[in-house]
């Protein structure tokens, strides 16, 4: 090697070596004394917010300069209200971390226009665990299997967060590719709403992810008050290998494609966590290994199996690259979702 690229090479490795130096410094200098708010779209209680504040507990020690991490509820309008506020309210600084359902992003693909961001903006931290959405229905409708719902002369009512939402879209799905008779009641703030509305009579069923509906009714299955009746996933969760998987039901290939683009839409981005646009690359890369960090320390691992929660995490490029997907779904299919879950767009 010339003295002169010897020179040069010097060079690289001590500027690419200053780097790794002062990006780290930079990073403990913003985040030390600083609070982390984790914006959660649902009231206390549920699935969302249980995952939060667990991850919450730990996230702050696998950040530089150690800050607090506090968990603000945003709840409304199917998780909107929240989605909306950290696009177009909060500082792209890396202070404020939303949480709200994949379902909101796939709200602006498919044009709704109250969804005011463009989801592929957003900065993705990646999700504790994909959601993987089961409906149960209480005892007391006596439906016990699929073959009885389809028989049943009265529709049960389904509990809902709002329109677009994966609480309301699933059932409206099932009603349309498998003939099920149902309702579907709009506007709850969080599943723990719903899961009172249940144990009040006022709705007899609900879908959402299984991993948080045995965690957070946890009661009421094990009195079986709750049963699981049928899952939207693609495949069966190993908890219920009996539970009857709604796209093997589909008799028709466009009741199967609704059926896979829903899952597609509410499964793997469902329970993400996610940041503003414009945060800068650097403090999202940091916030993106902080996140991963969490997911496999051992004190957080211990808690959630102590809460019966799932943990099996996807990174945040991952998610990035599955809703990017999303958007690139085909035009003809998405307006047939669109009319089938009900989502009426804003006039122009």
């Amino acid at each position: 090697m010339s003295l002169a690229i010897w020179h040069v090479a010097k060079i690289i490795v001590a500027s690419a070596l200053l780097l790794i130096v002062v990006v780290p410094a930079a990073a403990q200098e913003f985040f030390k004394g600083k609070t982390v708010v984790v914006v959660v779209g649902t009231a206390a209680g549920g699935g969302f917010d249980t995952y939060s504040r667990m991850m919450g507990r730990h996230l702050g020690k696998h950040l530089p300069g150690n800050p607090s991490i506090v968990v603000q509820n945003m709840p409304g309008a199917g998780q909107l209200i929240a989605a909306n506020h950290l696009y177009n309210r909060s500082a792209p600084d890396g202070l404020t971390i939303g949480h709200f359902s994949g379902s909101v992003i796939f709200r602006h693909v498919m044009g709704d226009k109250s969804a005011m961001f463009d989801g592929k903006k957003f900065g993705w931290l990646g999700t504790p665990a994909p959601e993987r959405h089961t409906c149960v229905v209480t005892e007391s409708t006596g439906v016990k299997t699929l073959a009885e719902w389809s028989a049943s002369k009265r529709p049960l009512k389904f509990g809902s967060l709002g329109p677009g939402n994966s609480t309301s879209a699933w059932p409206h799905l099932l009603k349309a590719t498998l003939g099920v008779p149902l309702s579907v009641i709009e506007g709850f703030k969080g599943t723990s709403d719903v899961r009172l509305a249940a144990e009040a009579g006022e709705v007899d069923a609900a879908c959402w992810g299984w991993d948080s509906i045995k965690v957070t009714w946890a009661k009421g299955i094990q009195s079986g008050f709750v049963r699981p009746l049928i899952q939207t996933t693609l495949e069966p969760h190993p908890d219920l290998p009996n539970v009857p998987v709604a796209i093997q039901q589909a008799k028709s290939k466009e009741a199967q494609a609704l059926l896979r683009l829903g899952a597609q839409a509410y499964g793997p981005a469902s329970i993400a966590y996610s940041l503003p646009p414009g945060v800068p690359k650097d403090r999202l890369q940091i916030l993106q290994s902080a996140f991963m960090a969490t997911m496999k320390d051992p004190d957080f691992l211990a808690e959630a199996k102590k809460s019966n929660l799932a943990v099996s995490p996807i990174d945040g490029p991952t998610i990035e690259q599955t809703v990017a997907e999303l958007y690139r779904a085909e035009p003809k299919l998405l307006e047939r979702f669109r009319e089938v879950i009900e989502l009426s767009l804003p006039q122009r």
